[in-house]
Formats: C-alpha cells, sequence, structure tokens
C-alpha cells in the first residue's frame, strides 16, 4: 500500500508544487516512487487549472526538479484520499483545520517546517508570488529541508 502525501498551499502554484516536486524528486532518487502517491493542492480556487508558477517552475528546474501539474482545490474529501496533509503556513493549517470532518482528519494534518529539525516549530514557508527571485529560492531551500526530514520519518514509520 501505498503512502499518500499531499501537499497545500494558498493557491497551488507556487509553494505546494514546489514542495510536491522537491518531494517527488527525492522519493525517486530513493528509488521508492512504488511506496508514495504525491500531489499538492491549494485552500482558495484562485488558479485552478494552471500550471505552476514560472517562476517556481524556472527555480526549481535549475537544481534538477520538475514541477508539474495543475492547480487544484483542496477539498474535505481529500483528507480521505490522503495518510498525510501537509501545510505550507499557519493559515493554510488553520483553514485546512477547519474543513476537517472529524477528528481523524485533523490528526492527518502537519506544517511542512515542522519535518525540519532545524526549524522554529510552527514555522511559515514564505509566500514567494508578490516577491522577487529570491524567494522562489528559498521556498526551494526550505522545502528540500523539510521535504528531506518528511521522507525519513515516513520511511521509518512505514517501513519503506
Amino acid at each position: 500500500m501505498s503512502v499518500r502525501v499531499c501537499f497545500v498551499c494558498l493557491g497551488n502554484i507556487c509553494r505546494s508544487p514546489t514542495a510536491e516536486g522537491v518531494f517527488r524528486h527525492l522519493v525517486r532518487e530513493a528509488g521508492l516512487d512504488h511506496a508514495f502517491v504525491i500531489d499538492s493542492a491549494g485552500t482558495a480556487a484562485h488558479h485552478v487549472g494552471e500550471a505552476p508558477d514560472p517562476r517556481s517552475t524556472a527555480a526549481a528546474k535549475r537544481r534538477g526538479i520538475v514541477l508539474e501539474g495543475a492547480a487544484r482545490k483542496f477539498v474535505a474529501a481529500d483528507f480521505e484520499r490522503f495518510d498525510y496533509v501537509i501545510a505550507l503556513d499557519g493559515r493554510n493549517f488553520d483553514d485546512l483545520r477547519r474543513l476537517a470532518p472529524h477528528d481523524e482528519a485533523r490528526a492527518r494534518l502537519s506544517m511542512l517546517r515542522d519535518h525540519d529539525p532545524s526549524s522554529p516549530r510552527r514555522a511559515d514557508v514564505p509566500d514567494p508570488y508578490y516577491g522577487g527571485s529570491r524567494g522562489f529560492e528559498e521556498v526551494l531551500d526550505l522545502c528540500e529541508r523539510a521535504c528531506e526530514g518528511l521522507l525519513a520519518s515516513l520511511r521509518e514509520r512505514h517501513g519503506v
């Protein structure tokens, strides 16, 4: 059985597709494609159907990471589809918590940077959308550290 992980930000065009791409890259490098289902979504429907932001895609590509897919809105039924729902910031974490239909669904929620042992607890991955190119590099740096920690803990927890 696959471990199912969904990364969630606001619009699903910058941060969550970056986290999805980074995690997918790490999983692929570890030879564990068969063990994971990886997706991303947004709490808002502003960009549904759009590809990841070109600035996110370009920054990831420079590191050999592919961002793909189309933005979609996270819905309550997604709590049943995923074992882990990973929020990229506190606002979206709170929105997901309110959307969760029951305590078991809320237990599937975590903040991405909480999986990085060097990060402060409940720290956000800042939204780079309105900033310069450095913001997209920072998002990649934060996602790489956190996704490495996430993958290590999931491998241990699920024996993969």
